[in-house]
């Protein structure tokens, strides 16, 4: 079952976090795996309420005719993270680190024996199920073990995981009656392609086909890059709802705030995962990079706002990329990435002391 999970140790981290006199770095703080440990009795000894895990692959992307490269902002977000200053603000311990995942072999499978474009697709897809099922499990075991898994992906195909195995985990606590939960999702897309195969354009449909997703709400949809059948089938589901960019930006029907907090109150009741594509940000490198979206500061505040109103059962950063297949490169993904994360953990930590 975990066959590609690397747990991280006190020397990978430090390995990568450049220590300087007089100061103190995240990365001398955060909690980290003793050598030996499995990922359950890891859990069970960390009093770290956050628990950070990679999945850089981009082969849900690339199922889903997309351009690859989503597997390249894990290392440069996790160097990012771990060079922020320990101060009062964020000290550190609150994180555990816990690895990444390295799905190298199966795309390397991939590539040298699909005959065709189209069975090319078909080993993608077929793919993402076992990325489905190792991400499934280490999610599970972190929500089960009371924890708030952060998942730095990869492609959006991992909300899917993120979902059931948040869900599955809350429930095997005994925190949920029912193992689901509802969804935020500040993106372009609403990623809820018809059942097809896996592949990043459709978790939200098959999280919903499987019943473990409740209620959805999308905040800065672009009408744009919204198919037909997928609007439809959004519009006539009373459990979702959704805020366009346009409806937001252009026909000033909610301010970006109104949006959020709308979003927050429409998932009220339930354990709320909460997902951030980074192609809903104006020019950030990832597989859809977009010229038009929300701006940086906006996701920051989406990140803090959505932390605050709701009772986060996850995490989830997906999309970026510091270096896509077609050449394209951009070196502040990883470091945005870290702003993000470190917004998150603030303001939950923060609502615990003001509530």
């Amino acid at each position: 079952m975990m066959q590609h999970f690397k747990i991280y140790n006190r020397q990978d981290i430090l390995a990568i976090t450049r220590i300087r006199k007089f100061e103190t770095k995240l990365g001398e703080c955060v909690q980290v795996a003793e050598k030996g440990k499995t990922i359950e009795e890891v859990l069970k000894a960390t009093n770290a309420p956050f628990v950070v895990l990679g999945v850089p692959e981009d082969i849900g992307v690339k199922a889903n005719y997309g351009i690859g490269g989503a597997d390249s902002a894990w290392l440069p977000f996790l160097r990012a993270f771990l060079n922020i200053q320990s101060n009062d603000f964020l000290q550190g311990q609150e994180v555990l680190i816990l690895g990444h995942f390295d799905f190298y072999d199966i795309i390397t499978i991939i590539e040298n024996n699909a005959g065709s474009p189209d069975e090319r697709i078909e080993a993608y897809r077929h793919a993402v199920k076992t990325i489905d099922d190792e991400v499934e499990h280490v999610v599970k075991l972190v929500a089960q073990h009371g924890k708030i898994p952060i998942v730095i992906g990869g492609g959006h195909n991992n909300a899917y995981p993120c979902i059931k195995g948040a869900a599955k985990g809350l429930y095997q606590a005994g925190i949920l009656p029912l193992a689901q939960i509802n969804v935020i999702n500040l993106d372009a897309h609403a990623d809820y392609r018809p059942a097809e195969g896996r592949h990043s354009g459709n978790p939200f449909r098959y999280a919903e086909d499987d019943g473990y997703l409740e209620k959805y709400c999308i905040v800065g949809l672009h009408e744009n890059y919204l198919p037909q059948n997928s609007w439809m089938d959004l519009v006539n589901n009373p459990f979702f709802d959704l805020v366009t960019y346009e409806d937001i930006f252009l026909r000033g029907k909610y301010s970006f705030t109104e949006a959020v907090l709308h979003a927050a109150n429409f998932t009220e009741g339930n354990r709320c995962g909460l997902e951030l594509d980074l192609d809903s940000i104006e020019s950030t490198l990832s597989s859809a990079v977009s010229p038009a979206g929300v701006s940086t500061l906006q996701a920051r505040q989406y990140v803090h706002m959505a932390a605050r109103e709701t009772s986060p059962a996850y995490l989830h950063i997906c999309e970026g990329a510091t270096q896509l297949l077609d050449g394209r490169r951009s070196d502040s993904t990883g470091k945005l990435i870290s702003y993000l994360v470190s917004d998150f953990v603030k303001a939950w930590e923060n609502k615990e002391t003001v509530l």
